[in-house]
C-alpha cells in the first residue's frame, strides 16, 4: 500500500512541474518573440512481480507478466519554435523574422547568443541594439544624420542622410539557423544559447539555406495561445486533484488494515 502512495505523491509532482511550465507561458504571453514550452513525462522503473512466460504449472506458461510501475517524472521541457502572430508598429528599427532563423546578438563576456525578437534599438555609439542593449552580430552602426532607416526582406540595412534622396547601404543583417532548435539552451533576455544538440549555428543571409526573410516595422509575438494554456491548465489541476485522491484511498486503506491488526 507504500507503494500506492509514493507512485501518487510523483504524479503530483511531475503535475506541479507542468502546471510551472504553464504559468511561465502564460507570464510570457505579451513577451515579444517568446516561444512557448512544454513539459514532457516519462514513467518510472518497473517492478517485476512475475515474468512474462513465467512457469505457471503443469507445464504451462504465463501468457503476461505481472508489473508494478513506480509513477512517473518529468524528462524534458520542450521549446516549441512555431511562428507567433506578427503586430505591426510602424517603428523603422522594429523587424520581424517570417520563417527560420534567429537574430545574432553578442553578450557582455562576448559569446553569441541567439534571439527571435527584433524590437532593435541604438546605442550611444549608433549601434544596432536589442532592447537588453545587446549589439547584433554583424555590428551595424547606423550614421547620426540619418533621415530614414530601410531594412530589406534579404536584411539589407540603408539609409538616407542629409537632404540627400539617395540610399546608401551601411550593412547586412545575418541570421542563424540550428538543425535541433528545441536543443537550444533559454538563457533570458530573450536569448538562447547554443548547445551540443543544438548544433553548431548555420549563418546566411535572410531568404536563403532556409532561412526565414525579415520584415521591417513588425515585431513577432509570442506563440503562446492562451485558451490551450487555460484548457492544459484545467487537465493539470484535474489530474493533480486525482493523485491526491488516491493517496486519500492508500491512507483509508491503511488505517483499515491498521484496524483489523
Amino acid at each position: 500500500m507504500l507503494r500506492a502512495l509514493n507512485i501518487a505523491a510523483t504524479g503530483m509532482e511531475a503535475q506541479t512541474t507542468r502546471i510551472d511550465n504553464i504559468s511561465n507561458n502564460l507570464a510570457n504571453v505579451n513577451t515579444t518573440g517568446y516561444k512557448k514550452s512544454r513539459a514532457d513525462f516519462e514513467d518510472l522503473l518497473y517492478q517485476t512481480l512475475k515474468a512474462p512466460g513465467a512457469a505457471a504449472g503443469e507445464g504451462a506458461q504465463a501468457p503476461v507478466g505481472l508489473q508494478v510501475g513506480y509513477g512517473v517524472r518529468a524528462a524534458s521541457s520542450s521549446k516549441l519554435f512555431s511562428q507567433g502572430d506578427f503586430q505591426q508598429t510602424g517603428n523603422p528599427l522594429d523587424i520581424a523574422i517570417e520563417g527560420e532563423g534567429f537574430i545574432q546578438v553578442v553578450r557582455p563576456g562576448g559569446d553569441v547568443a541567439f534571439t527571435r525578437a527584433g524590437n532593435l534599438k541604438t546605442d550611444g555609439e549608433g549601434r544596432l541594439v536589442t532592447s537588453s542593449g545587446f549589439a547584433i552580430d554583424p555590428e551595424i552602426v547606423i550614421p547620426p544624420d540619418a533621415t530614414s532607416v530601410s531594412i530589406g526582406a534579404d536584411g539589407r540595412v540603408s539609409v538616407t542622410q542629409g537632404q540627400s534622396a539617395e540610399a546608401i547601404e551601411i550593412g547586412q543583417i545575418q541570421l542563424a539557423g540550428f538543425t535541433n532548435p528545441a536543443g537550444l539552451s533559454s538563457v533570458g533576455h530573450n536569448l538562447y544559447a547554443p548547445t551540443a544538440t543544438s548544433g553548431d549555428p548555420i549563418v546566411g543571409n535572410p531568404g536563403e539555406n532556409g532561412l526565414g526573410t525579415v520584415i521591417q516595422g513588425f515585431l513577432e509575438g509570442s506563440n503562446v495561445k492562451v485558451v490551450e494554456e487555460m484548457i492544459d491548465l484545467i487537465v493539470a489541476q484535474r489530474s493533480y486533484e486525482t493523485n491526491s485522491k488516491v493517496i486519500q484511498a492508500a491512507d483509508e486503506m491503511l488505517r483499515t488494515t491498521a484496524q483489523v491488526v
